[in-house]
């Protein structure tokens, strides 16, 4: 194919793998194949989009042409889509001189994008439209061609060893133009100070683009970066979009909009409004897609670890670092912080609370933890010691300080509703609890504190923002920009720079925080209580489970109490899992907050007065009421998380209980009838019967009454005006549904063959051999009713 066949179908086929961007058309469904189920579909689709397979070899050969592609604005994340039809560019350098209006009188607004930004954009963001595959559930994320295309490209150009493989050129000795500036087709508002690219940096002082290799070096491994992060975590809601602008964008917002409603005649408010409206966007990210960014955050700290010692020479390290080198040095700070902890704080707040989160957890644990991806190995040790946190990793820590401080709050926050019996959630707690307590890292973390809360003399209006934001003609990397040295200043200028000037800090190690730890540490207590609660009830029920208790006839046949839990179906092994987990997380966390034995002592005395006088635990906490017993919050805390119950019981009429699974429905309706017409029948002479004081009298009120009845009725904390129905005597017959029954008649039949007693014969002696023992319990125990519990 010539070049121009070559541009023509090349936006046909990004759209045929990656799929459409309205996720219409699937395309190869990169996220659902995997090499277990489809091995030639997979290893093709591998070869082919590999970074020197033919697709990265095509897209190359466009670029030596300068061809451009468009993408429509509409499909960009909600913040970026709203600012640029809003005609204010957003400050990331991916979106300069890049906006262009339709051609041909056409709707909307589209991105002029080169061949390999047109590439990456769809191949990001494929992540985010194809939701709806029908497969998605059914795949491992980890294993599919996707996952292994996003660790491949980088590998490719982020690399920890080496640099970045030169692009292949049909011209030998020749190199791809990095892409040139244009001027922009749109007339946006300025932003008074950019953030300046690092190859536009680099490049500006070179006479030729082509005669500078390692500009090509950096301007793909850019590119590629900002592409991942804007279409991954470029997703928040208008008041959190606005606090990551500058001041400067913020005026010019603002002088737009007072234009627009002043040409309109219309309101500012109104125009807010509006703005609002198309700023909020419904963001889910899914559990795959959390994984793909947790993949992103390891592999940015593995290539930031990476990064050669500084020479001792100042003037000798601006001469010898290349541009992959100063990449590696600001690409966390400056592309990933800032929308990574965003993206962390709306998953915090919007995930579910269930075992799911986990994903979330460890992304956040992975972006907490750069000492594990460091080139240096521990030091082998035959003890299983936890490995301390070198005094190096302070600055990382001090200026990423709300992402172990406010984020830790947050999952205190998570903890303390979810239901620590589970064993999944319970590992969630341990892991943090595991992470924090690392030595030396608590004391990094209270030193960051402090730098922040030292108070400081004199603080420029908004000059946090320029420690972030470098001054026209400037550079963004700290060798060309004024050194800054003070810590504390550094600190601050992290967190207001995420939060705003405004922001009411939270100690991690304060009062308030502390108390949120002891209720967690109490919670812990509370659990462990009921995994050992329901341990013992579940070991009781297997032991009384044998052969011949299932002919037996139990209470908890009729009044159906509900003594269950999710670990009743698990079984003892996840109880003790629990347990452990548990365990160790409140030793983690008495570790990282110092709590005293007396604490723990005291929390532990306020779990054990759960247990009455039965060794049964408590009613959850509610107060007595002229209707009843009604649930405080507390109880109903507790009834959510599984600390205390209710025994259920059907406390009714026994004859009209819902029909249980070991009943037979046909026969139950069937005794049913038969009973309430022998009752309505002799109703008349069962009551005298029953009057006597005879032992006829006590052998028919053994049989016909059931004085319990009106007893549980009592008991029960709504019904009150039933207590004066009237129970007369009466004939129950429903036992004989019961499956056990039946299957116990039917095995008494069968025996009585063998010795040659025919059924005539059999029921005789059944019946003989109940009227003797209804005789003898009559006399010792009368209110005992065997056909009735």
């Amino acid at each position: 194919f010539s070049l121009k066949e070559l541009h023509g179908i090349f936006p046909w086929l990004v759209e045929s793998i990656f799929g459409s961007l309205d996720g219409i058309i699937v395309g190869w469904n990169l996220r659902c194949l995997q090499g277990r189920t489809n091995p030639n579909e997979y290893s093709v689709a591998l070869d082919f989009l590999d970074p020197s397979g033919p697709m990265m070899k095509l897209v190359y050969k466009l670029q030596a042409e300068e061809y451009r592609y468009d993408f429509p604005v509409s499909y960009l994340p909600g913040p970026v889509k709203a600012s640029i039809q809003e005609q204010v560019l957003p400050e990331c350098s991916l979106y300069h001189n890049k906006v262009q209006f339709p051609s041909s009188g056409g709707l909307g607004l589209n991105l002029a994008l080169n061949p390999f930004e047109y590439y990456m954009f769809y191949f990001a963001i494929s992540l985010i439209t194809q939701k709806n595959s029908p497969a998605t559930h059914h795949v491992s994320p980890s294993n599919s061609a996707y996952f292994i295309l996003v660790d491949t490209y980088l590998k490719c150009f982020l690399p920890t060893e080496g640099t970045v493989l030169p692009p292949p050129s049909s011209n030998p000795g020749g190199a791809i133009p990095s892409p040139t500036p244009r001027s922009p087709a749109v007339p946006f508002s300025s932003y008074g100070m950019h953030h300046t690219s690092l190859l536009k940096r680099h490049i500006a002082h070179q006479p030729s683009v082509n005669a500078d290799p390692a500009s090509q070096e950096i301007w793909r491994s850019e590119t590629l970066l900002q592409i991942f992060v804007e279409m991954w975590l470029h997703h928040y809601s208008l008041e959190m979009y606005q606090k990551m602008q500058s001041p400067h964008v913020k005026l010019e917002v603002l002088h737009y909009r007072l234009s627009i409603s002043s040409k309109h005649h219309g309101s500012p408010a109104q125009s807010s409004y509006q703005a609002l409206h198309a700023y909020q966007e419904s963001f889910k990210p899914t559990e795959e897609h959390v994984l793909v960014v947790r993949l992103l955050v390891k592999h940015l700290h593995a290539f930031s670890n990476s990064l050669k010692p500084e020479p001792l020479s100042p003037s000798a390290h601006s001469h010898t670092a290349s541009p992959l080198e100063e990449f590696k040095r600001v690409v966390i700070p400056r592309f990933v912080q800032e929308k990574l902890y965003i993206f962390l704080q709306h998953c915090f707040g919007h995930w579910p609370l269930d075992a799911s989160f986990r994903a979330v957890l460890e992304m956040w644990l992975s972006y907490l933890q750069p000492w594990r991806y460091a080139p240096e190995k521990p030091p082998q040790s035959t003890e299983p010691l936890p490995r301390s946190v070198s005094e190096k990793w302070a600055a990382f820590i001090q200026e990423n300080l709300l992402m172990y401080t406010k984020l830790f709050v947050g999952f205190l926050n998570r903890a303390l509703r979810t239901d620590l019996v589970s064993p999944k959630n319970a590992l969630m707690v341990f892991r943090v609890a595991k992470v924090f307590a690392q030595p030396n890292l608590a004391e990094m973390i209270l030193k960051g504190e402090q730098l922040f809360l030292e108070p400081e003399l004199v603080i420029p209006h908004r000059q946090h923002r320029l420690f972030m934001s470098p001054t026209l003609g400037g550079s963004f990397l700290s060798s060309r920009s004024p050194a800054v040295t003070d810590a504390s200043f550094k600190v601050k200028s992290h967190v207001y720079s995420l939060e705003g000037q405004d922001f009411q800090y939270k100690q991690m190690f304060g009062t308030e925080v502390r108390n949120l730890v002891l209720k967690l540490a109490q919670l812990i207590c509370q659990a462990q209580q009921t995994a050992k609660s329901i341990s013992d009830h579940s070991a009781e029920t297997m032991a009384s489970q044998s052969f011949f208790s299932w002919f037996r006839f139990t209470p908890s046949e009729v009044n159906g109490s509900y003594t269950g839990n999710d670990l009743d179906e698990i079984g003892q092994d996840s109880i003790k899992k629990t347990d452990e987990y548990l365990e160790k997380a409140l030793e983690y966390l008495c570790q990282i907050f110092k709590l005293s034995e007396a604490q723990l002592t005291q929390m532990m005395m306020k779990c054990g007065t759960a247990q009455d006088e039965n060794g049964k635990k408590q009613l959850p906490d509610c107060i007595a009421s002229e209707n009843g017993l009604i649930l405080t919050p507390l109880g109903r805390y507790q009834i959510i998380n599984g600390l205390r119950r209710f025994e259920l019981q059907y406390q009714g009429d026994t004859e009209l209980q819902p029909i249980r699974s070991y009943e037979n429905a046909a026969l139950v309706r069937l005794l049913f009838r038969l009973s309430s017409a022998l009752n309505q029948r002799f109703a008349d002479q069962m009551e005298v019967l029953c009057s006597r004081d005879d032992f006829v009298g006590r052998l028919c009120r053994y049989h016909l009454t059931n004085p319990q009845l009106v007893q549980k009725i009592r008991y029960s904390p709504v019904v009150r005006d039933r207590t004066s129905q009237n129970w007369g005597p009466r004939i129950s017959l429903r036992f004989l549904a019961s499956y056990r029954t039946l299957i116990s008649l039917l095995m008494i039949y069968f025996l009585a063959s063998w010795f040659y007693v025919g059924p005539v014969g059999c029921t005789f002696i059944i019946l003989t051999g109940y009227f003797l023992y209804a005789v003898i319990m009559t006399f010792f125990f009368e209110g005992w009713k065997p056909h009735e519990h």
